[in-house]
């Protein structure tokens, strides 16, 4: 029998355990990106690491939440209210690779956003990732949002499975644009789940 997962927020301390979920919901890519940031004599992690402390921004630990089973963090949920109307000055000078997701994100404005959902391998099949999206909706509440939001790639097929299952339906897509090393290709999908 396996422990059933508390839930609590993030601390400063869970920062690291916070950059390797955001790499593996990002399916390496932010690592990529991290590395990129970091310059020679860095490691990408660390560049994760510190904006995983940072007091503001999508991936802070101010907009986390942990799952632990037992004594360790099994899984976490990044999420926050959407702007509205959303901002997309500077959109221009975003990577190509991030334009898809911004332009997604802005058709959902005043939601509340489900920008990182991901689980340790070891602790997957528990039903971990369906009770963070209940924690997700709480928050979602809280923030008086009507639906909450969310994006998957096309080619992950079990993510977008656990979405459905959620409540979660497809509302707009765009073209994927990824690293060529990268073995995926598809599209990006908002999807969304009313509140009412």
């Amino acid at each position: 029998m396996t422990n059933r997962p508390k839930f609590r927020p993030a601390t400063l301390a869970d920062a690291a355990a916070l950059s390797v979920l955001v790499d593996i919901a990002g399916e390496g890519a932010p690592n990529r990106l991290w590395l990129d940031m970091a310059g020679p004599g860095h490691s990408a992690l660390e560049v994760g690491r510190a904006r995983a402390r940072r007091e503001e921004g999508g991936f802070s630990y101010r907009h986390a939440t942990l799952a632990e089973v037992g004594d360790e963090i099994a899984a976490c949920l990044i999420g926050y209210r959407l702007d509205d109307p959303y901002d997309l000055s500077g959109f221009e000078e975003l990577p190509d690779t991030f334009q898809p997701l911004v332009r997604l994100e802005a058709r959902a404005p005043g939601t509340w956003y489900v920008n990182v959902l991901a689980t340790f391998p070891e602790f997957r099949g528990q039903g971990i990732g369906m009770k963070l999206l209940d924690v997700a909706n709480e928050r979602a509440r809280e923030a008086d949002a009507s639906a909450a939001s969310i994006i998957v790639g096309s080619w992950n097929e079990g993510a977008e499975k656990l979405y459905r299952r959620a409540g979660y339906r497809p509302a707009a897509s765009e073209p994927a644009i990824l690293p060529p090393e990268f073995p995926q290709s598809g599209d990006w999908l908002l999807m969304l789940r009313p509140l009412s």
